[in-house]
């Protein structure tokens, strides 16, 4: 029996593998050793991971915020404690979309959820990345780069009145309460891109429509078109993001001349096929 795990910043899926028998995923909220230490998964896990047996041949974690040595050992300690197992293994998310959606074929990989982040796969390994830097500094595309623009337009009067007056009728929020959320508060790029279905919902308007293409051109531009093989390889998606902008993504592709590959709403049924195939 082994556990097959993709974790994000906002969620995390746990899907048991019992021979031919494939679970339905367990949801818990999301795991990032940026933001949390051994103790804090721990108590999350205890907490949310509602599953008797807690014994596993194999476990293979694919997570935010594991793409070095020190963060992946923060996440192994809490798995160690809370599961047992022969096998341990934590990989970055990014490996985890280049499986989910290469399997053992050559292409560029990319996430858009929450964060954003992109490589190239080799069929076997990641051999060029552009570091997507938190989304502070970039994770451009993202839904919480996106919600950040969206947060800052609606409070400079950037957008127009109507979308304004919508947005606090869907979010009884204010100034304050916002940049406190932001500034002082844990998870601020969860909470930014909670507002990503607002846009979602208006994404026919002109003004919100533009803000999507903005940030989606922004990620190609700024990450995508760095890799030498964009001409000649498909580009693949995954995340909710890439998800729910598809047309949007087709739209800009075909502009740019690139190869859209599949885009896929969460790498986890691709992350199932993988580890059943090999």
């Amino acid at each position: 029996m082994i556990l097959i795990v993709d974790s994000g910043s906002s969620k995390t899926e746990w899907v048991i593998i019992d021979g031919s028998k494939i679970d339905e995923p367990i949801i818990t909220s999301g795991i990032n050793p940026f933001y949390q230490d051994a103790t804090n998964i721990l108590t999350l896990l205890n907490q949310e991971f509602k599953f008797p047996n807690k014994i596993f041949d194999a476990i293979y974690f694919y997570g935010a915020g594991c793409a070095n040595e020190e963060k992946s050992a923060i996440v192994k300690s809490a798995l160690a404690e809370f599961f047992i197992s022969t096998d341990l293994f934590i990989e970055s998310d990014l490996l985890g979309a280049a499986r989910s959606l290469c399997q053992l074929n050559e292409g560029i990989a990319c996430i858009l959820g929450t964060g954003s982040n992109s490589c190239h796969y080799d069929g076997s390994a990641i051999t060029n990345n552009i570091s997507p830097l938190g989304f502070i500094l970039g994770d451009e595309g993202s839904g919480a780069a996106l919600g950040k623009a969206l947060i800052s337009d609606i409070l400079k009067l950037q957008l127009p009145e109507e979308i304004r007056g919508d947005f606090f009728k869907k979010y009884p929020t204010n100034r304050a309460e916002i940049l406190e959320k932001v500034y002082q508060q844990p998870f601020p790029n969860r909470y930014l891109a909670g507002y990503a279905p607002f846009l979602r919902e208006h994404i026919q308007n002109p003004a919100i429509e533009q803000l999507v293409r903005s940030g989606l051109k922004s990620f190609i531009t700024r990450n995508l078109l760095t890799y030498k093989e964009i001409n000649h390889l498909p580009i693949h998606f995954t995340g909710s993001i890439a998800y729910y902008f598809k047309p949007q993504l087709h739209k800009i592709f075909q502009e740019e001349g690139l190869i859209l590959g599949q885009v896929s709403q969460k790498p986890i049924s691709g992350l199932v096929k993988f580890h059943s195939n090999n």
